[in-house]
């Protein structure tokens, strides 16, 4: 259930992979609908078009972080989405979402985030945990709590467990 820390391309890298209790076509819609996306992902995130090439842009209603804008790079529904997303402090990320059925009515989500700065690790980590454990809760019909970029108790006990297993840490907290 935890994350590990990878090298990936000679840059660093985080990466998940949970097996969900879920059809793949319903974890594919919580991972690239917009409203689904609300459930559990921290930013509003916007499509002019679900297709390889096509614009998102991500912003965080009531909190202090710049918006975001991204590209998806990658589309092979209902399997792989994969986009990059500008507006981290460090440059552009490359986020990627690869499903495959697991079982009867199951599905595998493997989750990769390339980071531009291996100081992010712990944080950046801590922050997919939570987010993870939400789409997991969503998908099972739990209300969640609404999804935040600010630092939960939740997330600090996950940052300090990554930070205990050697993920590089450093990168800026925000002050929520």
């Amino acid at each position: 259930m935890h994350g590990t820390y990878e090298t990936i391309d000679g840059g660093p890298a985080i990466r998940f992979e949970r097996r969900l209790a879920h059809p793949v076509e319903k974890v594919w819609r919580a991972v690239t609908d917009p409203d689904e996306l609300a459930n559990w992902f921290p930013a509003k995130v916007a499509f002019d078009a679900l297709k390889v090439g096509g614009r998102l842009d991500f912003t965080f209603p009531d909190e202090e972080l710049p918006p975001g804008t991204g590209e998806i790079t990658d589309l092979d529904p209902p399997r792989v989405f994969a986009f990059d997303w500008d507006g981290f402090e460090d440059g552009t990320d490359h986020l990627r979402f690869e499903l495959e059925p697991a079982g009867e009515e199951g599905c595998l989500l493997r989750f990769t985030h390339i980071l531009t700065a291996s100081n992010r690790a712990s944080r950046d980590t801590a922050g997919w945990h939570v987010c993870l454990d939400r789409l997991e809760k969503s998908l099972g019909g739990s209300d969640t709590e609404m999804p935040t970029s600010d630092p939960t108790d939740e997330w600090r006990e996950l940052y300090d467990e990554y930070r205990r297993r050697g993920l590089p840490a450093g990168a800026e907290i925000p002050s929520g």
